[in-house]
């Protein structure tokens, strides 16, 4: 099995973005720590306001999987599917 990675950024389009991605942030994040196979994920607003860089590390596509299907359901997804994301992922073999 492969580790997967995503980096890249999430872009918000204006300072009421960038309030949505600071107010669901913080449970985004717990829960996705306590998630099994989870080694780290780590969003941190940049220098601009309005762009956050995000990096996770999972032990295989399987737990990367299941991550990205609890984010896109929770309030967190529902919140920010809006929003620009730029990632690269690496790790993922189909």
């Amino acid at each position: 099995m492969s580790e997967v990675r995503l980096t890249g950024v999430l872009r918000c389009e204006d300072s009421e973005e960038s309030s949505l991605v600071a107010k669901y942030l913080p449970a985004h994040v717990e829960l996705t720590r306590a998630e099994p196979g989870c080694i780290s994920f780590e969003v941190t607003r940049t220098d601009d306001p309005l762009i956050w860089a995000v990096a996770e590390r999972f032990s295989d596509a399987a737990a990367f999987r299941l991550h990205q299907s609890r984010a896109s359901a929770s309030e967190w997804g529902q919140q920010t599917t809006g929003i620009a994301r730029a990632y690269t992922i690496s790790g993922l073999t189909d």
